[in-house]
């Protein structure tokens, strides 16, 4: 892929291998464990002697209702944002006494690049949804800046939703039409 391309959304998973477990292929899963799975870890992992270095800090990982729910042709994205969760909660349990707390935030779906090609699919409802369905990049953006608060940083060690209203509120974002 063409990281250059100006709608790559480095945040988020190459989709291209949608596709049901038996149309699959070792290597599309390979490539989304690299970059969802592994990714995270790397990233845990890098960030971590910074954080202790300083005496605190707050590790963000993105997550998705895939994590708890089974979609058709997203094996790869279930299991590997099953992992991640684990993942979070795991690191927050190891990090938390050093004040370095790590959670999960599932934006839903957000109207990026990578819903052209999930779409495209048309594999299982996500497929379905249009455009319009999605919520604009900026709402995980200011998401992710009230988990860094002093109000967001209460959350740890698990994933913080903003596809519900309750959460929407909690981090200051409009109500989902």
């Amino acid at each position: 892929h063409d990281l250059s391309a100006p709608d790559h959304d480095l945040n988020a998973p190459d989709h291209d291998q949608i596709a049901r477990i038996a149309d699959s292929t070792p290597a599309d899963w390979d490539t989304v464990v690299d970059v969802n799975l592994k990714g995270v870890y790397h990233g845990i992992h890098a960030a971590v002697p910074a954080m202790r270095r300083r005496g605190r800090g707050r590790i963000i990982n993105i997550s998705s209702g895939a994590a708890t729910s089974a979609l058709e042709g997203w094996s790869h994205y279930c299991a590997t944002k099953a992992a991640v969760l684990s993942l979070t909660r795991t690191a927050d349990r190891e990090l938390a006494s050093e004040d370095i707390r790590v959670v999960g935030l599932s934006p839903g779906t957000v109207r990026t690049a990578m819903q052209r090609s999930i779409r495209a699919s048309g594999i299982n409802p996500v497929s379905q949804l249009s455009p319009g369905d999605h919520i604009p990049p900026e709402d995980a953006a200011q998401a992710i800046l009230w988990l860094c608060s002093d109000e967001g940083r209460q959350i740890n060690g698990e994933d913080f939703s903003i596809k519900t209203p309750e959460g929407r509120a909690r981090a200051g974002l409009p109500p989902l039409s």
